[in-house]
């Protein structure tokens, strides 16, 4: 075993803090990573402040992580020392499953090992990101393009991979056009991805300080939903649209704002159920579905797709010391757009 540093939630109602714990030692088919950043995910609050229910303490959270390599197995061939590598939502799966068969670890019925709040092969909860290192398989560990931002690669472990999989799932790409429902962590990679995609791109959002924003990142339109004509205007304008909101909201005007056939697809989960008519639904032969991350061959996907398109998350760097301040303002959504947690402030 070796030591570990980190920040930990101890219980659903006390403030992360500092905690060393134990990593498994480097096995045959292992990489050690030396967390450089790690993204700070809304998830990541659900899982510490036990709002899903099902919250083992003390947790480590954190599922963005980059870093450099610094330690392989015997029976290594992916990776080598000094290597730029990521770990995203998943680090182990049953590899057996119909849904393992087809690259679709995320929905392993064995069932997926998550990175952390998770309980691994070994019978031990993982424990996540924030902290000095982590050790993973070989084949949940992802290849990060040398000479990119660390910081802002990191959210590209959830976020970009949350919004890039429905996007090349339905395919979207030039003759498309795209409405993306809330502007935050999610909604800004849904954008810069969808625009590198080829595809036309409309913000949908209530608030108009979003407006100036939703242009920078690439948006070709922005439609303030408070605005009354805002659902007649749009009817039946859009292919698709990526719903990031993770609060309750109307999903029947936007579902009218899709062309036949259209399709809208929920990446935010709202705590409280959404009602949904039958009516836009069935008028248009609309599809509404849900997409969760993706599996690893989409994931290494989307990272090589991002690196090629210079598509990268846009942060705020913090000392890992001011997590729960982060943690406080995500919650009034005071960031732009992903908070990213330098881990050389482990200490």
């Amino acid at each position: 075993m070796s030591q570990c540093r980190g920040y930990a939630a101890k219980s659903a109602t006390t403030p992360l803090e500092s905690f060393v714990f134990e990593r498994r030692e480097v096995g045959p088919k292992d990489v050690q990573i030396e967390i450089s950043y790690c993204g700070i995910c809304h998830s990541d609050i659900h899982s510490a402040r036990n709002e899903w229910g099902s919250a083992v303490y003390p947790m480590v959270p954190g599922h963005e992580i980059v870093g450099l390599v610094k330690e392989v197995g015997k029976d290594v061939k992916k990776f080598k020392e000094g290597d730029f590598a990521g770990v995203g939502c998943l680090v182990d799966s049953c590899r057996k499953c119909e849904s393992c068969s087809q690259g679709l670890e995320q929905f392993c019925a064995g069932p997926a090992t998550f990175t952390y709040n998770s309980i691994g092969r070994d019978g031990q909860t993982t424990q996540g990101g924030y902290s000095s290192h982590i050790v993973v398989d070989q084949d949940f560990v992802l290849k990060i393009a040398s000479g990119l931002p660390m910081e802002r690669v990191a959210p590209l472990l959830c976020a970009g991979i949350t919004t890039y999989s429905p996007l090349k799932r339905f395919k979207v790409g030039p003759h498309s056009r795209v409405g993306v429902l809330g502007l935050g962590g999610l909604g800004h990679m849904a954008v810069k991805i969808a625009k590198a995609m080829g595809a036309e791109v409309f913000v949908l959002s209530h608030s108009p300080s979003k407006k100036p924003d939703a242009k920078r990142l690439g948006a070709d339109d922005f439609v303030l939903l408070s605005d009354a004509n805002a659902a007649s205007k749009m009817a039946g304008h859009l292919n698709f649209i990526i719903d990031t909101v993770s609060a309750k909201h109307d999903l029947n005007s936007a579902l009218g704002m899709l062309k036949l056939d259209g399709a809208l697809v929920l990446v935010g989960a709202s705590p409280v159920p959404l009602e949904v008519s039958a009516f836009p639904l069935i008028m248009g032969r609309r599809t509404l579905a849900g997409s969760l991350i993706g599996g690893l061959s989409e994931t290494q996907e989307m990272l090589d797709f991002c690196a090629k398109h210079k598509v990268l998350a846009d942060v705020e760097v913090i000392k890992i010391q001011d997590v729960n301040r982060a943690y406080e303002r995500m919650m009034k959504q005071d960031v732009r757009y992903r908070f990213s947690i330098d881990l050389k402030t482990l200490v």
